[in-house]
């Protein structure tokens, strides 16, 4: 299972629903390699993954107040330059994958991140990704949703601006799963080599991570009995469903 962290905010409810939304290429990846794909932080899209908030650079001297007393301005003004340039270096070696909460499927998600009606959601739950998930160095939270003009976030941990977004994303209600593998030697740290890698693949126990299978809307039934086929090939029996978006009206 994961590791718990003070910097991951678990659910309320442990059992509470997640969902994640793909491709069906992707879809068969995941049950071909068994495993769950972590993509590194700054391919996700958002130019504002690992970043801090204005509010931080605003107040950052008075929250360090101490350390500007014991150096002079110019040897502290220096120090947080030079933080402010390995934190860029650290999505580099940060690895993501995410979900949404919520008791129901999402038109929006679907949207998102389905490019086709050729596309699936998986649904599990967050107690489930974190019993799956390798015990070390692997953790599993919450995203909060701040102002990056007037809110302070946290610091002091290198995983803090990976579960802040801006509240522009809010309508994700994201689960993410993080793990970071930065390069080192001898106890020294290499942020600034190049990284081949896109993201790394995860081996997960997917009978334990997940409850159901869902077929995007306006899905043909051809769909749904190729997901069907393509999980009896790799020996799962997940039960497949039409997405609840596609149910009739009642209106009487």
């Amino acid at each position: 299972m994961a590791t718990e962290h003070s910097v991951f905010q678990a659910p309320d409810n442990p059992n509470c629903k997640i969902w994640r939304y793909m491709d069906f290429t992707k879809f068969v990846e995941m049950l071909q390699n068994q495993a769950l794909f972590f993509s590194r932080a700054d391919k996700l899209g958002d130019p504002f993954e690992g970043s801090y908030s204005k509010e931080n650079v605003r107040l950052r001297p008075q929250f360090y107040r101490e350390m500007f007393k014991k150096g002079t301005k110019k040897s502290s003004a220096k120090s947080l330059e030079k933080w402010s340039k390995i934190t860029k270096l650290i999505p580099r070696w940060t690895y993501i994958n995410c979900w949404y909460i919520n008791e129901h499927e999402s038109a929006a998600m679907w949207k998102l991140y389905s490019s086709s009606k050729e596309a699936i959601a998986i649904q599990s739950t967050y107690q489930k990704l974190f019993d799956c998930l390798p015990e070390k160095d692997f953790f599993v939270g919450k995203v909060n949703y701040i102002d990056y003009d007037k809110e302070w976030m946290p610091e002091g941990n290198t995983f803090y601006p990976f579960v802040h977004k801006r509240k522009s994303f809010e309508h994700e209600h994201e689960l993410r799963a993080v793990h970071q593998n930065f390069q080192h030697e001898d106890d020294e740290i290499f942020l600034d080599l190049p990284n081949e890698k896109s993201g790394i693949s995860v081996s997960v126990n997917l009978n334990q991570l997940i409850e159901k299978v869902f077929v995007a809307p306006e899905t043909a039934e051809w769909f749904k009995n190729l997901v069907k086929g393509v999980l009896e090939k790799y020996v799962f029996d997940f039960e497949v469903k039409q997405s609840r978006l596609d149910e009739s009206p009642v209106y009487y």
